[in-house]
């Protein structure tokens, strides 16, 4: 696959475009004002979020398409797994349990790295297979499905070794080890996880026409080459977000239950994470502080006030006794 001239469609779309699309999140919003779902606010700030996350990504893959760096697109590669275990561990867990951060960025960065090299080299053809125009959409294809397996097999183990722990109890009493105690809980929470994929890839040309195909077809790819493209992504997928789903299970179970075969369930935490408490503890002070000064200020002028009595004016507008 040869290199490609970046391309310039700045003329085509502008933020006024982008403005315009932005309506429909305006639609959104009237319909959870209506209805009292609650979830407007969410809409808003998810969608500015969008804004701002694909304007500053489109800021910096720009330089990376033009230097053509393979340093640099190891780092958005290292960048990319970063952020999609912060984004796993920090916002989709309600449950956690101890190193579950180290964990699912090996789990990520175990299965989104190798398989996107093999993938783009071989399948797709790309020599050099960092091509940044190629691998770095790839990469971040991968990081996106990856997440949402990791959050699912992972959150179902916790779960379970929470709220069915006397299944688990009853195995390891027998003398199970704990691996062998887990294992129906780390198949369903497999499946679970794959069943996304498995639907997904059922779907794909006959219902659905997906992300990657219609992109390269309003690229200027052929339908034949989009088709295939997509055929080779769907498949990259269902290995990435296998390998990452059955190192990240795995690892949680070894935490859960520990070398003693025993069910720990204080190793696992359902509060919210340290990251949102310490901002909820921040902006709790903020408004404290405001607050204070607030009243501060108010008392401030009162005090003046009483230490100026009346003015001039007031005096003479006083009735006078005879």
């Amino acid at each position: 696959m040869s290199d490609n001239p970046i391309p310039d469609d700045s003329e085509v779309l502008t933020w006024v475009n982008v403005g315009l699309a932005f309506s429909f999140i305006l639609l959104d919003v009237c319909t959870s004002g209506i209805f009292g779902l609650g979830i407007g606010s969410s809409l808003l700030t998810a969608a500015v979020r969008c804004v701002l996350q694909l304007s500053a990504v489109a800021l910096l893959l720009q330089r990376v398409f033009e230097t053509a760096d393979p340093w640099a697109v190891a780092s958005i590669a290292f960048l990319l797994n970063f952020l999609g275990t912060f984004e796993t561990v920090i916002n989709k867990s309600k449950r956690r349990h101890q190193y579950m951060f180290p964990s699912v960025l090996i789990g990520m960065l175990g299965s989104t790295i190798p398989i996107s090299v093999l993938g783009t080299r071989f399948a797709m053809s790309v020599d050099p297979f960092w091509t940044p125009m190629q691998y770095i959409p790839i990469l971040g294809m991968l990081c996106g499905s990856t997440i949402s397996g990791i959050v699912v097999s992972v959150s179902y183990v916790l779960k379970e070794l929470q709220e069915n722990r006397d299944k688990v109890e009853v195995y390891l009493a027998f003398g199970a080890t704990r691996m062998e105690a887990c294992k129906p809980v780390a198949r369903d929470a497999l499946i679970l996880a794959l069943t996304p994929v498995i639907n997904q890839m059922s779907v794909l040309g006959i219902i659905a026409i997906p992300g990657m195909m219609t992109g390269a077809i309003l690229g200027g790819s052929s339908v034949q080459r989009a088709a295939k493209l997509q055929m080779i992504i769907m498949f990259m997928i269902s290995a990435s977000t296998t390998l990452a789903s059955i190192c990240t299970t795995f690892f949680a179970i070894g935490v859960v239950v520990d070398a003693e075969h025993r069910v720990r369930p204080d190793r696992v935490d359902e509060q919210k994470h340290i990251v949102w408490r310490t901002r909820e503890w921040l902006v709790n002070r903020a408004i404290y502080r405001v607050k204070g000064g607030f009243f501060f200020l108010r008392a401030l002028v009162g005090r003046n006030n009483i230490q100026r009595g009346p003015s001039a004016e007031g005096l003479m507008s006083l009735p006078h006794r005879v």
